[in-house]
């Protein structure tokens, strides 16, 4: 590994800045060459991300590594919001690390997804490729708004399964009692999916895990970039300022609302998602003059 430093680190969420949330693929081609590129320069990259290291193998790996990986570089993956990491070679991931002590009850998975498959296989699917956490997505063929419309009794009917176990569990304006004693958990709703998790997973987790990584190999740059599209991508940015760091965060969804931090907060002009992402990594293979 060289320990030639780098003037730029990255802190990328997937589905919005990497991949469309509408494809769910890298449907822009200059992403996976521009990856490519910063990778070669020695810009340590880490995928931090809800999804799976299934969906991050198929989807993000696979392409970089078809695309040709240069033989020395740093890039890492931590998926499932800190659940689950590994480390990314020329040749794609290697050792998937999950922990198991934050996963859900298997009671839980297994009624969740019975819910499902009884009353929301219309518009939502079971994730089955979630090792720690739970996700119910939309399905590819129907649209944002029929998703929507059942998306919120899906997360009551979710809501009282957890209860119904005993377990602690937080929804927006509702809270139940932690009578067992375990890790509590929360319904996380964003525009294409709901989530349920530990409270102990949180993109902030995540990007100290990725930054420890990454010291391992090498000096760690002064200047970060993290880029997302929801309100908790911002916590990689949160971390990364706390701990000291020249950092700004990106917003590739700012119609939700621009968060009030103390770092810059950017926006790509009226680009979004992935246009949005394919704009500032190719902005930073020209910052960095670097052949594209």
């Amino acid at each position: 590994m060289s320990n030639t430093p780098s003037p730029l680190g990255l802190l990328l969420d997937v589905d919005g800045p990497i991949a469309s949330p509408i494809t769910r693929t890298i449907s822009t081609p200059s992403i996976v060459t521009d990856l490519i590129t910063l990778a070669g320069a020695h810009v340590p990259i880490a995928f931090i991300t809800g999804r799976s290291a299934d969906f991050i193998r198929e989807q993000v790996v696979a392409p970089l590594v078809a695309a040709g990986l240069p033989e020395n570089f740093r890039m890492y993956g931590v998926c499932e919001k800190g659940a689950v990491w590994f480390p990314i070679g020329s040749d794609g991931m290697g050792t998937v690390v999950v922990d198991r002590a934050v996963a859900l009850p298997l009671a839980v998975t297994d009624e969740v997804r019975q819910l499902v498959a009884d009353s929301f296989a219309a518009e939502m699917f079971f994730d089955e490729t979630k090792q720690a956490m739970i996700s119910v997505e939309q399905r590819t063929d129907v649209s944002r708004a029929a998703f929507q419309a059942r998306q919120s009794e899906f997360n009551d009917a979710a809501f009282a399964i957890m209860v119904g176990h005993g377990l602690g569990v937080r929804f927006e304006d509702r809270e139940s009692a932690d009578a067992s004693g375990q890790i509590p958990f929360r319904l996380d709703a964003t525009i294409i999916s709901t989530d349920i998790e530990s409270v102990t997973l949180d993109k902030n987790h995540a990007a100290k895990r990725a930054l420890a990584f990454f010291a391992e190999s090498g000096p760690l740059p002064r200047l970060w970039r993290s880029v997302g599209d929801s309100r908790s991508d911002y916590r990689m940015a949160d971390h990364l300022h706390e701990a000291g760091y020249d950092v700004s965060h990106v917003d590739v969804r700012p119609a939700d609302g621009i968060l009030d931090r103390p770092y810059p907060v950017i926006v790509i002009g009226d680009q979004i998602h992935d246009e949005a992402g394919a704009t500032f990594l190719r902005y930073w293979v020209d910052k960095l003059a670097l052949p594209a």
